[in-house]
């Protein structure tokens, strides 16, 4: 059977702006690759993300570079040697995933083994900002379960009481995105714990977080920046108490659920998260997460507008894909 493959350029805008301590963003700049085989596609999303080097142009190069080889009928077990992890090896394999499920007539669920997909609760996202423009934010989702708060300042005190103060019943994880330092680690801790924030991720930047290993975690440590494959999560162990999986990073929901297991085995509680994208991105990380400890699948309420048909957003709750989605 003849396949045709192609990778496009696609632009949403996001609702008003997406600010971490690295900068603001106005929209999703995502690539979309789509394998046809008869009268299937499979399609998969990625999002090029400039802290790993990544940009639109670089990669769809790579995509475009091993779209000859899908074409001829290349497996996605093959995908894995032959591109690193990232965002374009991302884009093919969830596309391969796709295509492989309507070509056997079975859902990618069913592939994975899994006999019912769940709606999970997820997080939101509370941009960076002053304390008081981060209340603000967070008095309109104090309703969810589930936060997710952005900061990584050198004074992130006021930030993490006025948002606990805004929403004293929901759970909430903080993501620093390497923005603390050693100088106020300890202080921005205990202040976590105070407040009863339940995870952190990324406190320290990449490669600069051995002080990890040696001074108490009052709340749990999430690895973000630092983990981006399975190879080397053993040596992550003794700083950190979570993994935050992205198939951005891993390079694919294959290479996402080989990380998840290994991270089960060395004991890792397991965050499931995103880039900020569509439906589409999100939904292969849907079925990756159904049993994570922590799930931050939110792009699509991120945006202006989002795919058709798209996920299903219910309260805290995201449902799982439908097959015209994905999988």
């Amino acid at each position: 059977m003849i396949r045709y493959a192609e990778a496009t350029i696609e632009s949403f805008p996001i609702a008003g702006s997406f600010t971490i301590s690295r900068g603001s963003k106005t929209s999703a700049d995502v690539v979309v690759c789509t394998i046809r085989e008869g009268g299937n596609a499979g399609r998969g999303e990625c999002v090029p993300y400039r802290r790993y080097g990544e940009t639109i142009e670089s990669v769809m190069a790579e995509i475009n570079a091993i779209l000859p080889m899908v074409v001829e009928g290349m497996e996605r077990s093959v995908l894995q040697s032959l591109m690193k992890p990232g965002a374009a090896r991302n884009a093919v394999d969830c596309a391969l995933w796709d295509l492989e499920a309507k070509k056997n007539g079975l859902t990618v669920m069913e592939a994975m083994g899994l006999s019912i997909a769940r709606p999970l609760v997820t997080a939101y996202t509370i941009s960076l900002g002053s304390p008081e423009e981060m209340a603000a934010q967070t008095a309109k989702w104090a309703h969810r379960k589930l936060l997710k708060v952005k900061v990584g300042t050198e004074d992130d005190e006021s930030r993490i009481r006025a948002v606990r103060a805004a929403a004293p019943d929901s759970a909430i994880v903080i993501d620093a995105n390497e923005g603390w330092t050693v100088d106020n680690l300890t202080h921005h801790l205990n202040v976590s714990a105070e407040c009863g924030i339940g995870l952190i991720e990324q406190p320290l930047p990449a490669g600069q977080d051995e002080l990890l290993a040696r001074i108490p975690h009052p709340v749990p440590i999430c690895a973000d920046e630092s983990a981006h494959e399975t190879e080397g999560l053993e040596l992550l162990r003794d700083r950190y108490d979570a993994i935050n999986i992205k198939l951005d990073k891993a390079g694919g929901l294959t290479e996402a659920l080989k990380m998840k297991n290994r991270a089960r085995e060395l004991g890792y509680e397991v965050m499931v998260g995103c880039m900020v994208g569509t439906s589409l991105a999100m939904a292969p990380a849907v079925l990756l997460a159904q049993d994570a400890d922590f799930v931050d699948l939110d792009g699509p309420l991120l945006l202006a507008r989002d795919r058709t048909p798209g996920l299903v957003y219910d309260a805290s709750f995201v449902l799982p894909p439908a097959p015209a989605l994905w999988g």
